[in-house]
């Protein structure tokens, strides 16, 4: 399976990781923030809880006999509803904002009796009672502290005296009714009782604008990290396509290319060494094959002319339909087949070498085509020859080389045909290039064959092609062959039982 793009993957991680690093902090950051606004809250909860002590009026209790002091009660039970009224509007702008928070105030005396409570807010009733329940749940306050008193002479000096009971904060709980969430507190003193509910609307505003700058941030930095992590991984990946682009480029005439070392990371200094060296030792074994070929051949030219012309004039001594005669007849024939693959390896030499030189003249392709038909007529009379091309394609090229080329092609066309068989010569030119396509009727090549066919000394399957002549030289030539025409040979996509070969050559 293949799988994505390596730097695209290495930007994608970075990016998770960066993005699961962001969102981690962002949440810590958020329930850190919120919980601090809510301990800074309490803080000021319990600053006005205790401020509201010196409100209560000290709890006496009547003298035996005294007049009745409902209407003094009345009185001052109107001027106590009035001073909590202005100490509930003065804790709507104590709870640092700007605005008008909303409060809830219940005040009870120490018989449970309600001296003031809150009724300006669209749920008094929920939130009343959400007062009085914590009211009820909240532990009498020890009594103010005290000196304690001097102990007695007659004291043991190693008597300690007893710890001193501080009074215990009064806890803050959350509560949400159906319009608000509260921050409640409360606290009981010996004279009554108060409990405070605060709006959580401001803590809950401000927490959410941090939320949605964290969900407008993060996004936004995980945009950079990622096209941040795109650009580095692309220059640190580099040397990789340098790499790459070299072993495409890396040929017979190719193996010159070498990658430089200057400008490179040290992580791939010892992996473009090693390149540099296998393609060292690829070139020179190119060259001592190629050399060995081309010598070879060369070498074996000369006595190979000799031995050829020895049995010729031999043969012409010797009685007519002698044995002697078919004997000599015999070895001429390898003798020149001998001399064809030499042919072939020194030309095959020299395109190895870059160095095949073209006798380029203006060729007429027509003609050759038609010498072309003319050899399969002789050769191959049992098979059925159409042509599809017309008189006047000309192209530049050496005319020997593009001769052997279509005696290649012609050649397989014949000795692959299928029995009573046929054989289409189609040729077409654009502006640019000249087509010359043979087709013809055969078994079908093999999926796994069709990338070897133009391999040197490849001819697939034995059990198919033992009784047909060949070392497998033909197309690998005439493939070197078009490409030093800067054309090519190519082995077409076609229908089954057929084959087609396609020569592409080049106007100028």
């Amino acid at each position: 399976m293949k799988l994505p793009s390596f730097r695209l993957r290495l930007a994608l991680l970075s990016a998770a990781l960066a993005g699961s690093t962001l969102v981690g902090f962002g949440a810590v950051s958020w329930f850190q923030i919120s919980n601090a606004k809510i301990s800074r809250l309490d803080a000021e909860l319990l600053n006005h809880l205790m401020r509201a002590t010196p409100n209560f009026p000290p709890r006496e209790e009547p003298a035996v006999g005294a007049a009745s002091p409902r209407r003094e009660l009345s009185k001052e039970s109107s001027r106590d509803r009035s001073r909590w009224q202005f100490y509930e509007d003065s804790l709507s702008y104590a709870f640092g904002s700007n605005t008008k928070t909303p409060v809830a105030l219940l005040v009870l005396d120490a018989n449970n009796n309600i001296l003031y409570q809150s009724n300006s807010l669209p749920a008094d009733l929920e939130v009343n009672r959400l007062l009085l329940a914590r009211l009820q749940l909240t532990p009498l306050a020890p009594s103010p502290k005290r000196e304690p008193p001097p102990l007695p002479s007659n004291t043991n000096p190693s008597f300690e005296r007893p710890p001193l009971i501080r009074p215990r904060p009064p806890q803050f709980i959350t509560e949400q009714t159906a319009t608000a969430v509260w921050r409640i507190g409360a606290a009981k003193f010996p004279n009554a009782q108060i409990a405070i509910a605060v709006s959580l609307q401001a803590v809950d505003q401000e927490m959410a604008t941090i939320r949605n700058i964290f969900l407008v941030s993060i996004p936004g930095a995980l945009l950079l990290v990622a096209v941040g992590a795109w650009l580095v991984s692309g220059g640190a990946l580099r040397p990789i396509h340098q790499l790459t682009g070299v072993i495409q480029q890396v040929t017979v005439k190719g193996l010159d290319q070498r990658i430089p070392i200057g400008t490179t990371d040290v992580e791939f200094v010892e992996l473009i060494q090693v390149f540099n060296l296998m393609l060292s030792r690829l070139e020179r074994s190119f060259t001592q094959a190629s050399r060995f070929s081309g010598d070879a051949a060369h070498e074996l030219k000369t006595p190979l002319t000799i031995l050829q012309g020895e049995l010729e004039r031999t043969l012409q001594q010797v009685d007519p339909g002698s044995e002697v005669q078919q004997r000599l007849s015999n070895l001429l024939d390898e003798v020149r087949r001998l001399s064809g693959i030499m042919r072939k390896l020194l030309l095959l030499s020299l395109a190895d070498a870059g160095k095949m030189s073209l006798y380029l003249v203006e060729v007429d392709m027509s003609e050759l085509l038609m010498e072309m038909l003319e050899d399969v007529e002789m050769l191959a009379p049992q098979l059925t020859v159409q042509t599809d091309f017309t008189n006047g394609l000309r192209v530049k090229g050496d005319r020997d080389l593009l001769i052997q080329v279509l005696q290649n092609l012609f050649s397989n066309a014949i000795k692959y045909n299928l029995p009573n068989g046929w054989i289409q010569i189609r040729a077409h030119q654009t502006p640019t290039t000249l087509h010359v396509t043979i087709v013809n009727a055969s078994k079908d090549i093999p999926v796994n064959e069709c990338d070897r066919i133009f391999d040197r000394f490849y001819r697939g399957d034995p059990s198919r092609n033992r009784k047909i002549e060949g070392i497998g030289l033909g197309l690998s030539l005439a493939r070197e062959i078009a490409r030093a025409h800067r054309g090519d040979l190519t082995l077409d996509s076609t229908s089954s039982a057929q084959t087609a070969f396609t020569l592409t050559l080049p106007m100028n």
